[in-house]
């Protein structure tokens, strides 16, 4: 995968604010998505991930001028996601300043949409995210969610990464529900047995509670690690993730 390890805030917009919960619930005010974005930029992130939570959930689009005004600050990659349902979504958001377009729910329901995206915009633009949380009814012991986590499918984690790679996408963007917001670390149980399956990019999600807590998300097959609450809060900074990081003898930026 790639040679340096990425570190990605995750800016997750409700109503135009941003907002963290614990495994996507209760969702609390963490601030300004613009202001939140520069800071992140100013700090050496490599990208930064925009999530509009409910916007499936609400069956709306995601808010345009709030991505437009989040890429205006940045001079890194902006992956965003929430409420695209059509490869015409896609291009709007591209043309408001999106690198890349993460789909989810759409994509579970409509699968030919990953190809339809990937061949007209390219497998670098084309990002799906699974929202996976445990399930012991299913073959790998994973399944995943749709609509921000609040609905369960009977699809499992494996089968879906292995096709959604196999229709073009081009990396993928694993959360657990059932860390997320927990800040107990990640499921590096999932990101294994996502690794044996995909070979193309994952961005670890979920879990991130402290520096000490990303190394072994890299070394179990990440090639991107993602947080949300760790960076809002100021506790910590992507620098000191990235030492981190740099101590395990991960290669960063």
């Amino acid at each position: 995968m790639s040679l340096a390890t990425r570190v990605i805030p995750c800016l997750d917009v409700d109503g135009g604010r941003v907002v963290k919960g614990v495994n996507f619930l209760d969702l609390q005010d963490q601030g300004d998505p613009v202001e939140l974005a520069t800071r992140y930029g100013e700090q050496g992130a490599d990208e930064v991930t925009f999530l509009d939570v409910t916007a499936t959930v609400h069956g709306r689009q995601t808010m345009l001028d709030v991505v437009r005004r989040t890429a205006e600050t940045l001079f890194i990659p902006l992956t965003v996601g929430g409420g695209v349902r059509s490869p015409e979504d896609v291009a709007v958001l591209l043309g408001h300043g999106a690198d890349k377009i993460s789909v989810n729910s759409a994509a579970i329901a409509d699968p030919d949409l990953i190809d339809q995206i990937a061949e007209r915009f390219g497998a670098q633009v084309c990002v799906v995210s699974l929202d996976v949380t445990r399930d012991e009814s299913a073959p790998s012991g994973f399944i995943v969610t749709t609509h921000g986590g609040r609905q369960l499918t009977d699809i499992d984690a494996v089968s879906w990464a292995t096709e959604a790679t196999s229709r073009g996408a081009g990396e993928i963007l694993l959360n657990s529900i059932d860390a997320d917001g927990t800040k107990d670390g990640f499921d590096v149980e999932l990101i294994r047995t996502i690794r044996e399956v995909v070979n193309v990019p994952i961005v670890a999600s979920g879990g991130a509670g402290a520096p000490e807590h990303f190394p072994p998300a890299v070394h179990a097959g990440a090639d991107a690690v993602l947080a949300a609450s760790i960076f809002h809060s100021g506790q910590h900074t992507i620098q000191e993730v990235k030492r981190e990081l740099a101590a395990s003898g991960v290669i960063v930026r």
